[in-house]
């Protein structure tokens, strides 16, 4: 009983930070018809800011840090982001009135990672004054690029072989038919046969392309960024100066951006099966969950502290909402953007923030006391 009382009030607390209270604040307004806009430069300067502040978090961190403890927690996120694609496949997908290629990508925007939702962890962290690694923000593109490549793969293995079967059943439906081929055609069905041949090997998933969209995003590059410059040069002057006084700032804006751009995306959802709405909540929390028991078995093993635990748990039940759907757009081109955004931006988001983020908190200082 001690346990349950202590998660829920710090469960409650968490509610009450600034941070999810812009997020909150921005659904609000939207709801009530508020034509406040924020144009979108002012947004992706935000986002450059803040991605960049956290990549030279980590990168000052990294060059002062043993890069042994920093192995198992790495390798942890990317199983997560692999696992969560698959999660997808194996129970969305199976759900009525649910396009498979929709279903991974999906699972490959949850197992993305949002920079702002990572952001507003870090800001939340700070302000329970709950110690993390500094580099814990560089697990992000280690969960990201695996989840946003394994679902295009995914997604293309099978858009190939469904390809193939309909070619096959063509086939039998016209030997059916009694169309056979005469003998004088077999040499132009084998030259048939070596196209077809050709062409499945033209359409195998070329893995680097999609690592290099995923790294030329506008989320990846600034805190690729912000990692390299904090390596390799001295931007500890700037930094202070800068980039750390400003960052609860500029993030309250940009969450009070992503509530009303939340609220504005609910009506996608009514474009597609109601299915995605019950996994957007669901999915956060059991995402979140996973990473969180590896992050446990980290804890034990090399000695990452609970408050990068709970990094690598937000992490895991967040969705990209900048880089990843613009990759996912060209790698799943015949998959539907108001089933992944939607279900992402207007659901899996909010919930992130709002009930994740407190939620694994709350558990983190119950389980350390």
């Amino acid at each position: 009983m001690d346990f349950l009382s202590l998660f829920f009030m710090d469960f409650v607390k968490q509610l009450q930070s600034p941070t999810l209270a812009f997020l909150i604040g921005g659904m609000i307004i939207a709801a009530l018809g508020s034509e406040l806009v924020i144009p979108e430069a002012i947004c992706s300067i935000i986002v450059f800011m803040l991605l960049t502040k956290i990549g030279l978090t980590g990168g000052i961190a990294i060059r002062n840090s043993n890069l042994g403890a920093m192995l198992f927690p790495m390798l942890f996120a990317v199983i997560t982001g692999i696992t969560i694609v698959f999660i997808a496949r194996y129970t969305l997908a199976k759900l009525p009135k649910v396009k498979v290629v929709d279903a991974i990508a999906t699972g490959g925007l949850f197992g993305a990672v949002s920079g702002s939702t990572m952001a507003a962890a870090l800001t939340v962290l700070e302000e329970q004054k709950m110690a993390y690694e500094p580099w814990a923000g560089a697990l992000y593109p280690f969960m990201d690029i695996p989840a946003l490549v394994t679902a295009i793969v995914i997604a293309n293995i099978y858009l190939n072989k469904k390809k193939r079967k309909e070619a096959a059943y063509s086939t039998v439906q016209t030997v059916a038919a009694g169309d056979y081929p005469d003998q004088q055609d077999y040499p132009s069905t084998r030259q048939e046969y070596r196209s077809q041949q050709k062409g499945d090997a033209d359409n195998r998933v070329k893995i680097w392309p999609i690592i290099e969209e995923s790294l030329r995003g506008p989320a990846l590059s600034a805190m690729l960024l912000g990692l390299a410059l904090g390596i390799f040069t001295r931007p500890e002057s700037v930094y202070k100066g800068f980039y750390d006084p400003a960052f609860r700032g500029l993030l309250s804006i940009l969450m009070l951006v992503m509530g009303m751009e939340a609220w504005s995306r609910i009506g996608e959802l009514r474009k597609v099966a109601q299915w995605y709405v019950v996994y957007s909540v669901v999915a956060p929390f059991l995402h979140g969950l996973i990473a969180f028991g590896l992050g446990m078995i980290a804890h034990e093993l090399v000695g990452f502290s609970m408050g990068g635990v709970v990094v690598l748990a937000v992490i895991a039940s967040s969705s990209s909402d900048i880089s990843g759907p613009p990759t996912l757009r060209a790698g799943i081109p015949s998959a539907n953007p108001s089933a992944y955004i939607g279900a992402s931006t207007a659901v899996g988001t909010p919930i992130a923030i709002g009930l994740c983020i407190p939620f694994f908190i709350g558990l983190a200082q119950a389980i350390g006391g």
